[in-house]
């Protein structure tokens, strides 16, 4: 009989291990869909968290609010669509046909110093390597895969972040359900807090985004750089990745400016670097109290290693991913586990 319930007990653990092994190869294998899924309950936070504050200050019901916060914005996006499109449009379609001139012109700039040329060389020699047409198809096929792949998993965020915001009851009882009934109330005041702590941290990247993308608008348009409506656009869509956003932003900008010389470039790198250090020393540390304060290293670190396991899509969500941890393990481990309150200073 003892060795039933020993050989039964060993099965148990077994099963155990091999769950666990499972959850985590699911975990690596899929982690561009459960961070995807992250995104969507990102979104479901933002319509709950804003369908409260309309509920606290028109008095109506929750769900007249949560409708008036998802057909709201849906509705200013059709307009605003409608009104600037065609110079969005314009602009954008301007800005991919000034970019390919903008390489070959900066090619060509970097040719008359020495180093450069033989850099560009040694491209050159890679690329006439390859099978004709192989670069471009490679290119192309690329482009077109991160395109629909991204507007796929915009499209799966969207569906999710719907789903959850209609009904966030039922899937945080459902999680709970996992929990011991001991600890459910204090893993419901860890996840609340977490949701609190998300909510806060979004609407304060908003109002940074926002604050970018107008800066740098009017500050290209003062500066009389090309294509200022769509650069701001990039920039203040960029703006929610930190660290590697802002890099990538001026890109596009550097392109344009570069065509009419060196000194518009330098006008648009001040101006970038300008926004950035008022982001940075103004703007973050005003809205510091409404959202967690990352460590820039851990961040970095986080967007690295999500960024190998899931591409594009971990590197946007490695800053929101990285506060909820933080939360999460400041709560359960070092409070809870550890039994070190830490006093904030």
């Amino acid at each position: 009989m003892e060795g039933k319930r020993i050989a039964a007990q060993t099965l148990v653990q077994a099963a155990v291990v091999a769950l666990v092994v499972l959850a985590v190869l699911l975990v690596l294998r899929g982690a561009e869909v459960f961070l995807v899924a992250f995104g969507g309950i990102l979104l479901a936070i933002l319509f709950q968290g804003s369908a409260r504050w309309l509920q606290e200050k028109l008095g109506i019901s929750n769900g007249w609010a949560l409708l008036v916060t998802i057909l709201g914005p849906l509705a200013l996006l059709v307009s605003a669509a409608w009104l600037a499109a065609p110079d969005v449009a314009s602009q954008a379609s301007e800005l991919a046909d000034r970019v390919p001139k903008a390489v070959q012109h900066l090619q060509s700039r970097l040719r008359e110093l020495d180093w450069a040329d033989r850099i560009l060389e040694q491209g050159q020699r890679i690329e006439n390597a390859l099978p004709d047409g192989s670069a471009a198809a490679t290119i192309a096929t690329g482009f077109f895969s991160s395109t629909l792949g991204g507007l796929g998993n915009l499209l799966f965020a969207l569906a999710i972040g719907l789903f959850v915001s209609v009904n966030p009851g039922l899937y945080l009882r459902g999680l709970l359900r996992l929990v011991p009934p001991t600890r459910r109330d204090r893993a419901e005041e860890v996840l609340r807090t977490t949701g609190s702590t998300l909510a806060s941290w979004l609407v304060a990247k908003m109002i940074a985004m926002l604050v970018i993308g107008v800066l740098t608008t009017a500050g290209l348009w003062l500066i009389g750089i090309d294509l200022p409506l769509v650069l701001g656009l990039i920039a203040a869509l960029l703006s929610f990745i930190p660290n590697v956003g802002p890099v990538i932003a001026i890109v596009p900008a550097a392109l344009i400016a570069v065509i009419d010389g060196i000194e518009p470039l330098l006008y648009v790198v001040a101006l970038y670097a300008s926004i950035q250090t008022i982001e940075s020393y103004a703007l973050t540390p005003l809205l510091q109290r409404e959202m967690v304060e990352l460590p820039p290293a851990l961040t970095i670190a986080m967007q690295v290693l999500l960024g190998v396991l899931a591409g594009v899509m971990g590197v946007i969500v490695a800053a929101p991913l990285t506060a909820a941890a933080m939360v999460m393990t400041k709560m359960w481990y070092v409070e809870d586990l550890l039994g070190d309150r830490i006093r904030p200073h």
